[in-house]
């Protein structure tokens, strides 16, 4: 009897173990749909949205620029909106550049069902290009992309139809993304429950760990490319992030902001980010 009773235990925690990682699985991928408002006056931003081979209809944000400038496209992270890159906007626009910042498929007041760790993203990635083309015809483009939204970037296929970008803490693979989180949030042995995670991208998105990996996409990538690193950072460890750089094909630059986090790095340094952003886009763009 009491061997039964301790079968019919570990049973039942067995159950309650998978069904607490299914719906971990299930909040991970969950879309963070919100009103974003509108933009701030001293911008002169307009609303625009446009359709995405993600299958989203992107709302975002357009501010002109002046002739032959350069323009930029801003893409923000995980779980955030175009508000988290208003900032980087604000001093890209007072330089001269035309900017373009929008809410990925399933963030913000874009649709989406998913969010899906920049495979669905890269295709709004192409869009945000592709939007510019029309709207910024003539201008070289550069990218800012912050996390999910470097990893979007550099994800995209065929390769994104740019001439620079500025990729900040962007994750090598999701199996490396995944692990750090747990490891942080619940100790090392966290991660024996990478595989059970990354194992639900097939049933709940349809696509398999390989699809999330950028480090095996930026070697072919052969724009200037500025990489942005915290050097505390425990998402995106500094470790990957040397190994990304390491990876990526010529040209490319190395920021290291010291005693930065997985945050806005923007914020950390604002001057000088501003004047390492500027000198980079200003020499590729221009």
């Amino acid at each position: 009897m009491k061997r039964k009773l301790f079968i019919l235990s570990l049973a039942i925690l067995l159950v309650a173990f998978l069904v607490g990682v299914w719906t971990a699985g299930a909040v991970l991928v969950a879309p963070v749909h919100h009103s974003v408002g509108d933009p701030p006056g001293e911008l002169s931003a307009r609303k625009v949205q446009f359709d995405s081979r993600s299958g989203a209809t992107i709302h975002g944000w357009f501010i002109p620029g002046k002739k032959n400038a350069g323009a930029i496209i801003l893409m923000h992270g995980v779980r955030a909106d175009r508000l988290s890159m208003l900032d980087r906007a604000r001093f890209l626009s007072k330089a001269g550049f035309s900017v373009l910042l929008f809410d990925f498929q399933a963030h913000g007041e874009s649709s989406g069902e998913h969010i899906t760790f920049g495979y669905l993203e890269s295709r709004d990635a192409q869009a945000a290009v592709d939007f510019l083309r029309i709207n910024a015809p003539g201008e070289k483009i550069g990218v800012v992309g912050v996390s999910m939204g470097g990893a979007a970037a550099l994800l995209a296929s065929p390769p994104l139809d740019v001439n620079a970008m500025v990729l900040e803490m962007v994750y090598p693979n999701i199996n490396q993304a995944v692990s750090n989180r747990l490891s942080m949030r619940v100790g090392a042995w966290g991660t024996v429950f990478t595989p059970l995670l990354v194992w639900q991208l097939k049933p709940r998105l349809g696509i398999s760990a390989d699809a999330l990996t950028p480090i095996e996409k930026v070697g072919g990538i052969t724009i200037p490319k500025l990489f942005i690193a915290g050097a505390e950072d425990r998402h995106t460890t500094l470790r990957e992030s040397e190994q990304m750089f390491a990876a990526a094909a010529e040209p490319k630059e190395l920021w290291i902001v010291e005693g930065a986090q997985h945050t806005d790095l923007y914020a950390e340094k604002e001057q000088e980010y501003e004047q390492r952003v500027l000198r980079f886009f200003q020499t590729a763009l221009r």
